[in-house]
């Protein structure tokens, strides 16, 4: 019995690692990505670098393997170097819309703009103006998604207190969306919802254009780029598309 109990307490501690492999194991850290959107980098990208960027980051959250970040690294690294956001991202206030997280960006490297209906007004227009005129920032993404709340809304001419405001300036999608489909459409379709949200995206990067004279010369000089995005609510995907809708 003695020599049972004395063979097992040594198969047992022969099993335990020792401390210094313990140590070992303990003091290995993750690998991390560092502090990624720098001063140098922002002045080197093209517009094409930054939408594949973009795209590559898509695909990770796709895929569920995202870059290992140390966000607080990152932020204390922000606030000691400054912010040099590559792209500036209109997209709606839905909880589940995050830029960062479904195009897989760090802290520092994305100006997100959000508010319901991704809408476009003279506050909008300026933090873009700030953004690629100032920063140096690459690409401008304006973002829709399915299963839009404010789209339905529109469509359904919803009216509350001053969201009632901000619908209005979905009209026109709604509007466009019903005469293609000849006057006839149903505001509880789905693909109808979608088709509004495509076109409310179209209509927004317009009117970035349109309303603001130094992101339309810097797109002109080729400085930066404006391109459309949907995100899907149920796939995460992310399709980019031009100012006709077609995918790029």
């Amino acid at each position: 019995m003695k020599n049972l109990m004395t063979g097992l307490t040594l198969s047992i501690l022969i099993s335990i690692p020792s401390y210094s492999a313990i140590a070992s194991t303990a003091n290995t850290k993750p690998q991390v990505a560092p502090y990624t959107s720098t001063n140098e980098m922002l002045s080197k990208m093209t517009p094409a670098q930054a939408l594949q960027r973009l795209k590559d980051g898509n695909m990770r959250f796709m895929k569920n393997k995202i870059i290992n970040r140390n966000l607080l690294q990152q932020a204390k690294a922000t606030s000691l170097h400054g912010q040099f956001p590559f792209a500036v991202v209109l997209s709606c206030m839905d909880s589940r819309g995050s830029s960062e997280l479904i195009l897989d960006q760090g802290l520092g490297d994305i100006f997100s703009i959000r508010v319901a209906g991704n809408i476009v007004d003279t506050d909008q227009l300026g933090s873009m103006e700030y953004a690629t005129k100032v920063i140096g920032s690459k690409i401008i993404v304006v973002m829709g998604h399915t299963q839009c709340g404010a789209m339905g809304g529109a469509c359904k001419n919803v009216e509350l207190g001053n969201l009632t405001a901000l619908l209005e300036k979905v009209q026109p999608a709604v509007k466009k969306v019903k005469d293609a489909a000849d006057g006839n459409i149903n505001c509880d379709d789905q693909k109808t919802i979608d088709a509004i949200a495509k076109q409310n995206v179209l209509d927004m990067m317009e009117q970035v254009k349109e309303k603001s004279s130094i992101i339309r010369d810097q797109i002109s000089n080729k400085q930066i780029l404006i391109i459309g995005a949907m995100h899907n609510l149920y796939s995460g995907q992310v399709i980019f598309f031009d100012e006709k809708g077609v995918e790029i």
